[in-house]
């Protein structure tokens, strides 16, 4: 059984508690539930609560010390670790949280949620979330509260308000038991901060509905913030909390979206499909209520009903709860009318991912369903990390279309696939001349080459969607973008073969074998006779029909591989499908030339917000990009005001123009160069200095200055790390501009640096560098402008070649004193201690003393309190002392794995003679683990119980035999410890030992 599934049955028992068969006083047999923990807030006292810190836990393969462990009744329900403030928050999640989760997994059965925090920065996320997946909590009690991050991060205390915000011991307890939910029994979903306060305020709505007029509210949680979810943990706490026959009618207007809300109960195991119900007809569903399905799931076109004639009563209970997804489209006005005809006595909450304009049906989107309930924005799902940033381009082709009136009609007519004989009548007659010139052949040719242009010269490379004007259009936009792609193909390698430079041949190459690699198609949704139909226009649907409904070897569909972010579809060309409800992590550029107007136009461009770990090429995405052809953010402010900054307003737009990308990045250089000059380096004299990158001996002050402490360096390379994303993001606009050349000097920089304290491979350094430069100046892909040859630049390995064996120590600290680096000199030998040590306790884990010697060491040097004189001197003792011990299994006259084992049963006070015998015994042990017939070491002896059990009794076996009588039981059993618990850690780490 996984250990998500056995969390999942063992949350069940927590939740519901633990069945039990028992013989009452009468001797007749009972079933009951027996309760571990007691849910009832007002009894949430009678539970025992416990913080527990540095327990030790010991595991399969040995023990670990969690930070912080907090127990309910005995159950260690949440589990915290904890990092100093200069440590990144990530290594707690790939250190600590990963390693714990594989080497003492019975840990997570009970566990609810985890949470990381190094003071500045906390999150927490379930056992089976990634690391992109584990979310701030920052509000106690509103989710509109406004949070000063920066205070927070200046004064550490982020971790405060997750204890404030979530574990009073009732919310803790709320949280358990009504936030926690599985998805196909594979992933664990846990409410995020904005959810639960969101649902909470609800459920507190819905116990004041007799006084509410069946009126429960607006909950408004913006695109990507899990707003299905947050429908699930309501209906689920209301099944649980409240007594009654509830019945919950989830309404979409899109069947996409219904499938997925019902998919999305249905796996959570909300319902089962018998419980369940999605009617076909208005008659169906009255059949349905009637039957007191727990779920019934709708489109609100199934509320239509002739002109003039009353809609019918489907039910009259009161028990009947009606969540209504986007509530306020301009279509529901007369379906929401009939639907609250049909259901009268209904309760009505109504969920959205936009708010409510003035105008536009507002006024009776409140009038039917209240006021806001919970709101969370754009802005603040950005803020907090749920999304991330968004930036738009405006690449109108000339042709362009300034009737604004006929934009906005045009963009109603649009948000339908399907137009019905009225709409297709509108079109024909009033925006005929519209129509015409938004689908020009020349205008659409156009755009194909840009995209073709845009879509493989981007930073992070992304999937993308071209959303274009109807059905006949993307199939057309299709075919250009695929013709202009092969050409351009062809045309790189006619470049590659005429490359002056090896940069930028292989610059050329990659981009080449990236586009070779990249697949596309179109998804329309279908209809009768549409292959006619497209054969009219000199269109072959046929094979995208097919494409659309293929599976894959997997038995995948295409909505499955555009998803996948290893799949080679990367460029799907739609026209209204997958603009809602639809979540592609990797999704990061949208193409728009569409008319759009409000929360079709939020919605739309949500699909490039979500996050994801997923890197390409080593890059992260860092937000997405909208490239716009038909001028659809021309009143982008008002639409940002009102979509996306909530009631209350912001001061910077949630959605940027590209542009302030290039600010921010000119921002980062001002800041890194002002770092720079704080510590004597004179960035501007190196970017100005046209031979500066030909000459590193030029890099080597400045190298020297940051390598005065591991402070000032670790600051150098945020600065850097920062331009470099920043630069990344702003591609491929900012390929051939001036600032590159800025950029390429940091990057430089930080190279020479990395050659020297990481022992880097250099090779791939210049490569990287070579390519920045070539790319400076790269003014399109036909044209270079070169003022050097990127192929001359070169950055070389400063650091020393080193054998510990035959160093000079002497001679070592007698050149120091004449060196003009001494920083470098200082940094290229702890290097090489580093990584030597690093390969010593590989093979002796024992030696783990040598570890905080040297971390001494240097704490002394980075506080100030040891001069670089006497610092270079206590680094090279060290290295004499590490010689010492590499030579030290020569002159006990054993191997590296014997001496191992001695170090792990060898103890302290020993005479001569006992001596011998712990190493006979060490050399004996090896050779029954190694040689001993039967054999003792199987194929994977440690995952196996029984065959840990051998290898523990022919230590035991051996040990016994062989150490001197001085060895107690209590000696014995410790020592026999050790030797089992390192050879276990080894075989599961797959570094020896393993069989």
């Amino acid at each position: 059984m996984s250990l998500v599934a056995a969390n999942q049955e063992v949350y069940g028992l927590l939740r519901d508690g633990i069945p039990v068969d028992f013989d009452d006083a009468d001797g007749r047999r009972q079933q009951e539930r027996v309760r571990v923990i007691s849910f009832d807030l007002a009894r949430a006292d009678e539970n025992r609560y416990l913080a527990v810190t540095q327990l030790w836990v010991k595991g399969e393969r040995g023990f670990r010390r969690p930070d912080v462990l907090l127990y309910v009744n005995g159950l260690p329900l949440v589990f915290i670790e904890l990092k100093n403030s200069n440590v990144r928050l990530k290594n707690a999640f790939d250190d600590n949280l990963t390693n714990y989760k594989r080497e003492i997994p019975q840990l997570f059965l009970t566990n609810a949620f985890c949470v990381l925090s190094n003071a500045i920065e906390t999150r927490m996320g379930s056992i089976t979330a990634g690391w992109e997946h584990f979310f701030v909590w920052l509000r106690a009690e509103d989710e509109k509260e406004k949070v000063d991050r920066v205070a927070i991060a200046r004064e550490g205390t982020s971790l405060e308000a997750v204890i404030t915000g979530l574990f009073p011991r009732a919310r803790l307890l709320d949280y358990v038991e009504n936030f926690i939910l599985y998805y196909k029994e594979r992933d664990k979903i846990i409410a995020q901060n904005h959810q639960f306060i969101g649902v909470n305020r609800a459920y507190e709505q819905f116990l004041r509905r007799d006084a509410l007029g069946g009126r429960l509210g607006v909950f408004w949680h913006t695109q990507g913030s899990g707003k299905s979810f947050s429908m699930i943990f309501y209906a689920r706490k209301i099944f649980r909390k409240q007594k009654g026959n509830f019945t919950f009618v989830v309404v979409t207007d899109r069947e996409d979206l219904d499938g997925q809300i019902y998919r999305n109960f249905l796996h959570t195991g909300t319902v089962t499909s018998a419980e369940a119900a999605q009617p076909k007809n208005s008659e169906e569903l009255r059949r349905f209520l009637g039957q007191n399905k727990r779920l019934v799931f709708t489109l609100i076109q199934k509320f239509r009903w002739d002109r003039g004639q009353d809609y019918p009563l489907l039910s009259d209970r009161r028990d009947i709860i009606v969540i209504v997804d986007e509530a306020h489209r301009t279509q529901y006005k007369d379906l929401a009318e009939n639907m609250r005809a049909g259901l009268k006595n209904a309760q009505y909450l109504a969920f959205t991912g936009t708010p409510l304009l003035k105008g536009g049906g507002a006024g009776k989107t409140k009038e039917w369903f209240g006021e806001y309930v919970s709101e969370y924005n754009f802005q603040q799902s950005m803020d907090d990390g749920a999304t991330v940033p968004l930036f738009y381009k405006k690449r109108v082709p000339q042709v362009q279309i300034q009737n604004d009136d006929l934009t906005t009609d045009l963009a109603e007519i649009f948000e339908e696939e399907n137009l019905d004989a009225a709409q297709q009548e509108k079109l024909e007659n009033r925006f005929a001349k519209e129509i015409e010139v938004i689908k020009r052949d020349d205008r659409l040719e156009t755009i194909a080459a840009d995209i073709v242009k845009h879509f493989p010269r981007r930073g992070y490379l992304g999937k993308g969607l071209v959303v274009s004007l109807d059905k006949f259009t993307a199939v057309k936009m299709y075919d250009k973008v695929q013709r202009l792609w092969k050409q351009r193909i062809q045309e790189l390698n006619g470049e590659i073969r005429d490359a002056s430079t090896h940069p930028e041949r292989e610059r050329l190459k990659k981009r080449r074998d990236y586009m070779r690699g990249v697949e596309m198609a179109v998804v329309i949704s279908g209809e009768a006779e549409e292959e006619e139909r497209f054969a009219r226009e000199h269109l072959d649907i046929k094979p995208h029909r097919e494409r659309m409904d293929r599976l894959d070897a997997h038995g995948h569909d295409i909505e499955y591989n555009f998803k996948d972010p290893a799949d080679p579809l990367q460029l799907v060309f739609v026209c209204a499908m997958w603009l809602t409800g639809f979540d592609a992590p990797t999704l990061s550029t949208l193409y728009l030339d569409k008319p759009m107007k409000d929360h079709t136009l939020m919605q739309t461009i949500a699909r490039a917000n979500r996050v994801t770990s997923w890197k390409i090429d080593g890059k992260e995405k860092k937000n997405g990009e909208i490239v716009d052809y038909y001028n659809v953010f021309r009143n982008m402010k008002r639409a940002l005001r009102d979509y996306a900054q909530g009631q209350e307003g912001h001061e910077e737009m949630p959605v940027r123009e590209k542009g302030a990308l290039f600010e921010l990045l000119e921002d980062a250089i001002a800041q890194g160069r002002a770092f720079c000059a704080s510590v004597g380096i004179d960035m501007d004299a190196l970017r100005q200095n046209k031979e500066v990158f030909k000459k590193v001996a030029l890099f080597d002050d400045y190298a020297n200055t940051l390598l005065a402490s591991d402070d000032r360096r670790k600051g150098f390379a945020v600065y850097e790390n920062t331009i470099t994303s920043l630069y990344e993001a702003c591609k491929p606009e900012i390929l051939g501009q001036p600032v590159v050349r800025s950029v390429a000097v940091f990057q430089y920089l930080r190279g020479v640096v990395e050659g020297i304290v990481e022992q880097a491979d250099i090779g791939a350094v210049a490569v990287r560098i070579a390519e920045l430069l070539d790319e400076s100046v790269v003014v399109d892909e036909t044209s270079v402008a070169r003022e050097d040859d990127p192929e001359k630049f070169r950055i070389t390995q400063t650091g020393k070649t080193w054998d510990l064996s035959k160093i000079d120590f002497e001679k070592l600290k007698e050149d120091f004193q004449t060196k003009p680096h001494k920083n470098i000199e200082i940094a290229d030998l702890r290097a090489f201690i580093e990584k030597k040590l690093e390969e010593m306790l590989k093979q002796n884990v024992s030696r783990g003393d040598f570890v905080t010697r040297l971390q001494g060491i240097i704490d002394r040097y980075n506080s100030g309190s040891s001069s670089a004189d006497n610092h270079y001197e206590e680094l090279v003792k060290f290295a004499q002392d590490l010689r010492e011990e590499t030579e030290r299994h020569l002159r006990a006259g054993l191997t590296e794995e014997e001496l191992e084992l001695f170090d792990l049963i060898k103890k302290d006070k020993m005479t001569k003679d006992e001596e011998q015998k712990v190493r006979l015994a060490a050399q004996s042990l090896l050779r029954r683990l190694r040689e001993g017939i039967p054999p003792v070491l199987v194929q994977d002896w440690f995952k196996d119980g029984q065959s840990r059990k051998r290898v523990r009794s022919a230590v035991e076996e051996v040990l016994d035999e062989q150490l001197p009588k001085s060895y107690d039981r209590a000696v014995f059993t410790e020592k026999c410890n050790q030797v089992f618990e390192t050879m276990l850690n080894y075989a599961a780490q797959g570094v020896k030992w393993a069989a």
